[in-house]
């Protein structure tokens, strides 16, 4: 026996007009070079619709690629739906990569226009003959002054808006794809990820959720993680579904602006990578603020830098585990109930864990290479996989060889993970990130975090490097915080009692910076090749 429900399809339009019909009061921000825009959802979904009406005017075909080299703004936000919307598929471009990679995205997934903010036509123009498919150039004015190239190829946003007549929206097939987004490439090329309408909306209530971010009217959400990398975690989405306010810092990006903006609007929820947080604390600690929650992810969350967040702003970091490849969201570092009256020590080991899938998604580890399945003692390590709606099966036209899924249909994440009795996900590494000495793994990621509670340390990478004996060792490249000093031997004690024995590393590096991908994360691969000749101390 069948249920006898309607079958209304999962789409972003709906979303849309959830926002349009019902919170068209709302505000959206975009901070720009020459200050703060204010518009409202209204206004947002008209000029949304009419460009829906632009692409038709470009010629964009049924189902063709939108490109997006853009920063975190409300045109950018109407990019976000106006694609998807009209059938159409999104396909957000990181700003971030190397020339090579961008031609490498924008040829494999056949983008046939590109809308480019003003500030970021001088990376973007010289790359554009390179770029075999794309016929159009869409700039939007968002206060730069690079001088727009007078080439038939190239229009203006803001004059295509004023002439077009508005779209009509309704997608009917929610396995229809809406966007794209490509992973950042650390190892062969970048891997194309399609998401459906039917997942990013499942996403979307997901995030929704009362054990996740739970945004409501009552919220004034702030889109700190590009927009260019992963959905900016699902925020575009979930702010108009939510009927929350939205503020966007467009090139804003320094540290001291981002918590000026965060201040005077009256954010009550942000999210971004650790980096972000680590520079946005010394402006952020002791001002008053409407913050009631701050996610973090892309990267393990340094326990030290959460707790600085629960002294000095009065809420700790919330962090967040996903990948491209789920949307992103997957799972939060949320306390669980059981430990509502323990004490702030044994609170800040459970921030620090990946935490509980959100419900949606199932997650085991396994013995690497099989299927096997370990068990949740918190001890036993294995390769972490998910399998959920916004999970992705598999790429767009993978490279031979490149397999996502299993042979049961579990996605392979990469990670190397524990998971408790509760199912909370202990991320221990990344696979490629694991340190193997004396046949024994050492995780970088738990050495990073004890290295990173010393008060003089402001970042802290770790990676394998050879040795004749033990076939690697850890190698520890840290940064100084400003003014701050420190040797190799009072590091080493420090970590003595935070580590076994043989996790001390058997050199540590004073750099002024570690390197960092498109998306902020620590680039051990930078490091790895950096010191790949590197002679430990014998």
């Amino acid at each position: 026996m069948r249920g006898l429900m309607q079958d209304t399809p999962l789409t972003i339009d709906a979303i849309f007009r959830y926002a349009e019909e019902h919170h068209g009061d709302r505000e959206l921000v975009t901070n720009g070079p020459g200050g703060v825009r204010r518009t409202t959802y209204a206004e947002w979904a008209a000029r949304t619709r009419r460009l829906g009406g632009v692409l038709d005017t470009l010629g964009v075909t049924d189902d063709g690629r939108v490109g997006t080299f853009a920063w975190n703004s409300t045109r950018h936000m109407e990019l976000y739906f106006a694609a998807p919307c009209t059938g159409r598929v999104l396909h957000t471009l990181n700003i971030r990569l190397f020339p090579e990679q961008l031609t490498y995205i924008a040829n494999h997934a056949e983008d046939e226009v590109v809308f480019v903010d003003r500030t970021l036509l001088p990376l973007f123009w010289p790359l554009l003959d390179t770029m075999k498919t794309v016929r159009h150039v869409v700039v939007m004015d968002d206060g730069g002054e690079a001088e727009v190239p007078d080439d038939p190829r190239v229009h203006d946003y803001e004059a295509l808006l004023a002439g077009a007549s508005p779209a009509g929206f309704g997608v009917r097939d929610e396995w229809r794809a809406a966007s794209m987004c490509y992973t950042s490439g650390t190892t062969g090329n970048p891997k194309g990820v399609v998401y459906s309408h039917r997942s990013t909306y499942l996403h979307t209530m997901a995030v929704l959720s009362g054990n996740a971010l739970a945004l409501s009217v009552d919220d004034v959400a702030m889109a700190i993680v590009p927009m260019f990398h992963a959905n900016a975690w699902g925020l575009p989405y979930a702010a108009p579904a939510a009927g929350a306010g939205l503020v966007f810092p467009g090139p804003m990006m320094q540290p001291e602006a981002l918590v000026d903006l965060l201040v005077a609007e009256g954010v009550t929820f942000t999210a971004g990578v650790p980096t972000i947080w680590q520079g946005a604390l010394p402006h952020l600690a002791g001002r008053d603020h409407r913050l009631r929650l701050i996610t973090c992810g892309g990267s393990a969350v340094p326990r030290a830098l959460s707790e600085a967040y629960r002294e000095q702003v009065g809420l700790p970091l919330l962090q967040g585990w996903g990948m491209t490849e789920t949307s992103p969201v997957a799972s939060l570092a949320v306390v669980p109930h059981r430990f509502a009256d323990a004490d702030e020590d044994t609170k800040a080991a459970q921030r620090a864990r990946a935490g509980v899938p959100v419900f949606g998604v199932e997650a085991r580890i396994v013995e690497p290479g099989t299927t096997d399945a370990l068990p949740w003692d918190d001890e036993a390590t294995g390769e972490l996989q998910v399998r959920g709606p916004w999970c992705a099966a598999d790429y767009h036209d993978p490279d031979p060889g490149v397999v996502l899924s299993t042979e049961d249909g579990w996605m392979r994440t990469g990670d190397v993970a524990a998971m408790d009795g509760y199912g909370s996900i202990r991320i221990a590494d990344r696979t490629k990130d694991l340190i193997k000495s004396g046949g024994e793994w050492i995780s970088s990621v738990d050495l990073e975090n004890a290295i990173m509670s010393h008060p003089a340390v402001a970042e802290a990478a770790v990676v394998g490097v050879p040795h004749p004996k033990w076939d690697e060792r850890p190698l520890a490249c840290v940064v100084l915080r400003p003014g701050a000093t420190l040797t190799a031997d009072e590091l080493v004690e420090h970590l003595r009692p935070l580590v076994a024995r043989w996790w001390l590393p058997d050199a540590v590096e004073f750099i002024d910076e570690v390197p960092k991908t498109s998306v902020g994360k620590f680039s051990k691969k930078d490091l790895r090749s950096r010191f790949a000749e590197y002679e430990l101390p014998t």
